[in-house]
């Protein structure tokens, strides 16, 4: 009997697909990896790049096509295609476009591989996440947004800048919009299981202060935007950040991730926004109940209904 190996297909080969791939082949997460783009040119190109590097990498096949069929029989299938992000423009202002590309492609690529996990790493990918699950009738569980993975590694970076340890014995999540409106839990936040309020420098006094953490999330909130406006676009962490929840899934790793799931929030209504879940080969295995402050709590809130109503605008149900 052939063994079963795994299949990973990424949509769209821009920045950030092409990137996502070369992470998830140096770690070696799939066996098969395969980019579909309508451009041929481009994504032909690119699945011939990354296959004449294999031999510095874990053995896999590379496949480019912009043959719908090049998906079929895939685990896991990472939507990337999207408008781009400009400079100064906000995730939300690319609701409309991404929805209606969403419209054409997710139909074709869930006939193609009826059984995969879906994960959706598009901008705004909260109301985008809704948008694909919400039209094509997917489990939620098998159907989320990297949502705040990304996020959540930037404030640990920072986070362990300032206390000068390795960002490893950080623990903290960003929740809420993979946006403007996203909200820092600093109340559950830990540094090598000290609670992050109470964590002290060598002279015993302490350094995660109110000041800091503001000037902390501000900083994460505004990451991509100075990116974007240094460089065009964010690749290098996002595509990290996908590979990683590609390999939660297919190594059924149950590690719990801030992605964006579809969730009933009080007082708002159905939205995807992120919270942490345990993530493994059946997709969403549980989410987790993490501890909110009441203005943790609000800022949720907040951060849900501006989520819902781009979602109700553009019309994603």
């Amino acid at each position: 009997m052939e063994a079963k190996t795994s299949k990973v297909a990424i949509v769209g080969a821009g920045a950030v697909g092409s990137t996502l791939a070369y992470a998830g082949l140096m770690r070696g997460f799939a066996r098969t990896v395969a980019l579909y783009d309508i451009n041929k040119a481009k994504v032909e190109a690119e699945a011939l790049d990354l296959a004449q590097g294999i031999q510095f990498m874990p053995e896999a096949k590379v496949l480019g096509s912009d043959d719908v069929a090049v998906v079929e029989g895939s685990d896991v299938v990472v939507v990337t295609a999207g408008a781009k992000q400009q400079p100064g423009q906000s995730r939300m202002e690319l609701a409309g476009a991404t929805i209606s590309l969403m419209d054409k492609v997710m139909p074709p690529l869930l006939e193609a591989a009826p059984n995969a996990i879906f994960i959706l790493v598009t901008n705004p990918v909260d109301v985008v996440t809704y948008a694909a699950i919400k039209k094509s009738g997917a489990d939620p569980a098998r159907m989320f947004g990297s949502g705040t993975v990304l996020d959540s590694s930037r404030l640990r970076h920072q986070i362990s800048q300032e206390v000068n340890v390795a960002v490893g014995n950080v623990h903290a999540y960003i929740a809420g919009e993979h946006g403007d409106s996203e909200v820092a839990l600093w109340s559950s936040a830990t540094i090598g299981g000290v609670p992050l309020t109470e964590w002290v420098d060598e002279n015993g006094v302490v350094v995660m202060t109110d000041e800091v953490r503001q000037r902390i999330h501000h900083d994460v909130v505004q990451s991509a935007y100075t990116i974007i406006n240094g460089k065009g676009a964010t690749n290098y962490a996002i595509g990290a950040a996908g590979a990683r929840i590609v390999e939660a899934v297919l190594g059924d790793q149950h590690r719990v991730l801030p992605v964006s799931t579809l969730v009933d929030f009080a007082g708002v209504g159905e939205v995807c926004m992120s919270l942490p879940a345990i993530v493994g080969r059946a997709g969403i295995v549980q989410k987790v109940e993490v501890r909110l402050s009441p203005s943790e709590h609000a800022a949720l809130a907040s951060s849900a209904r501006s989520i819902r109503e781009t979602a109700v605008k553009f019309g994603a149900e």
